[in-house]
């Protein structure tokens, strides 16, 4: 059986990334940090597990949880993440920290953890979840756009470093897609965006969902090191 590990799994976009990998038959290990409300209502073959993946030691003692109920992991996908929106000479440092910890460092532990399992079993699936503004930058979220441009620098490494280990590492790229993170977004705001995509909607959550689990099958099995935007034509 394939067993996905999924970090930020109570969010909008981890939430229908877990739904629609348990359907197609995946067991999911999801992670979160503070509470587990939306992953309460899940149907389907998982495991919920509290852990702040800025804590190495969270993360350790879930490697050795998992070793423990001889759960071995094929996939990851890294989809924790916060964003802050205001003009840099506004971020305060302990924000920028907050920022870089979780996007950035995060994802960079729970892989640097996960990965050993992967390399000893010459096979693995990783997805990184990253932003369009990792891509072009956006305005009043500078230091965010900086983490996603992050991940997607860590991605380009990584594929070239994990290859010859038989695994696949990709970035997912969204654009404006209706999520509890984006609420704090002004109508305003919004409807620019909108305005400025081709196809001229938010994306929905489950648009992330399908291309993750594109990426994550066999399917795409000669598909690594690509930072794959999903924006309905935003950035063209």
């Amino acid at each position: 059986m394939k067993t996905v590990i999924i970090s930020g799994a109570n969010g909008g976009i981890g939430i229908e990334i877990a739904k629609t990998l348990m359907q197609k038959g995946y067991f999911a290990v999801l992670l979160y940090h503070k509470n587990k409300n939306e992953i309460k209502k899940l149907n389907g073959n998982f495991l919920a597990v509290k852990c702040d993946v800025t804590n190495e030691q969270d993360i350790e003692n879930l490697v050795n949880s998992l070793k423990t109920q001889n759960i071995n992991v094929t996939h990851l996908v890294n989809c924790a993440g916060v964003s802050k929106f205001n003009l840099i000479q506004d971020v305060t440092f302990k924000e920028m920290q907050h920022l870089i910890n979780v996007n950035l460092v995060g994802t960079m532990l729970l892989t640097k953890h996960i990965s050993k399992i992967m390399i000893s079993n010459k096979k693995g699936n990783i997805i990184n979840i990253s932003s369009i503004w990792g891509v072009v930058g956006s305005s009043m979220e500078s230091v965010y756009s900086a983490t996603k441009g992050g991940i997607n620098s860590f991605t380009l490494a990584l594929a070239k470093e994990l290859g010859p280990s038989n695994i696949n590492v990709n970035a997912v790229c969204p654009g404006l897609i209706k999520t509890p993170m984006n609420e704090s977004l002004s109508e305003d705001t919004i409807n620019s965006i909108i305005e400025e995509t081709p196809i001229k909607r938010m994306g929905e959550p489950i648009d992330v969902a399908n291309l993750v689990n594109f990426l994550a099958s066999d399917e795409a099995s000669f598909i690594t090191g690509q930072i794959i935007t999903i924006d309905g034509g935003l950035t063209l």
